[in-house]
């Protein structure tokens, strides 16, 4: 059964080809809609506060950083 509202994702990755691939694989489902992508943490940490994604779906080593550290501060940006 379709939700009535769609789950908000953002996917944040640094491998271009790896967030393609989960969009595709993401938007192919009715009750669900690919807010918006994210290469690094600084792109994530924005995207999280501007679009308020449901679900954000989070590379934990992206290039030299580790993503672990700003889990929190996402949480705050995006509580739903």
């Amino acid at each position: 059964m379709p939700r009535a509202q769609p789950l908000t994702i953002v996917i944040a990755d640094d491998h271009a080809v790896v967030r393609e691939g989960l969009r595709l694989l993401l938007e192919a489902e009715p009750d669900l809609q690919v807010l918006g992508e994210a290469s690094g943490l600084d792109e994530t940490r924005t995207l999280t506060r501007e679009l308020a994604p449901t679900v954000l779906v989070l590379d934990l080593h992206m290039g030299r950083d580790l993503s672990l550290g700003v889990l929190s501060e996402l949480r705050q940006a995006s509580p739903a």
